[in-house]
């Protein structure tokens, strides 16, 4: 099985993703950020994802993506295999019938594979959670959007002798006048 720089940022991404499952709905925009992949590719990896049934979505100010599942429900290779495109032990296969070389080797490649697909299956998202949170990485609250509060305008003293209308003004300065 192998597994290609589409499957580490996937495994990267869920795991930031895993880390922040308590705070609600988490923006690829975020995980963006913190991981450095583009915006773009993410949205692929996560289309997959979902596809796959390893995460949900939700739209709107304040969505994001969840898992759909609970960490030690979601092994690494779940998560290889919904990105790789490829089914396990498929490689095996096509490689033993391209030549009569990996025939004599075939045998070998197929526990090779059989090996690191039991080992990916073996750890899960909350394995690696606990990895990040041995590590020392802390998680960020989330920043929730608060609305800003306008000053209170001060209060108008009352001016006494002040013309509080148009008329009034006319009528004083026609006083004032004479």
């Amino acid at each position: 099985m192998r597994i290609t720089t589409r499957g580490q940022l996937a495994v990267s991404a869920m795991t930031d993703l895993a880390m922040r499952q308590n705070t609600g709905p988490v923006a690829l925009s975020t995980i963006s950020a913190r991981q450095g992949i583009s915006l773009s590719y993410l949205e692929q990896l996560f289309s997959a994802l979902k596809r796959a049934g390893l995460v949900d979505s939700t739209r709107g100010p304040g969505g994001g993506y969840a898992l759909a599942r609970k960490p030690d429900q979601v092994s690494v290779a779940d998560i290889v295999v919904a990105v790789e495109n490829h089914q396990p032990g498929g490689e095996a296969a096509a490689t033993q019938a391209s030549s009569q070389m990996v025939t004599m080797t075939g045998t070998l490649w197929t526990a090779f594979n059989a090996r690191v697909l039991e080992y990916l299956q073996s750890v899960t998202l909350r394995d690696l959670v606990a990895e990040q949170q041995a590590r020392g990485v802390q998680v960020e609250s989330p920043v929730v959007a608060r609305a800003k509060l306008a000053r209170r305008p001060a209060p108008l003293m009352a001016r006494a002798g002040v013309p509080n209308s148009v008329f009034a003004l006319g009528a004083a300065t026609a006083l004032a006048g004479k």
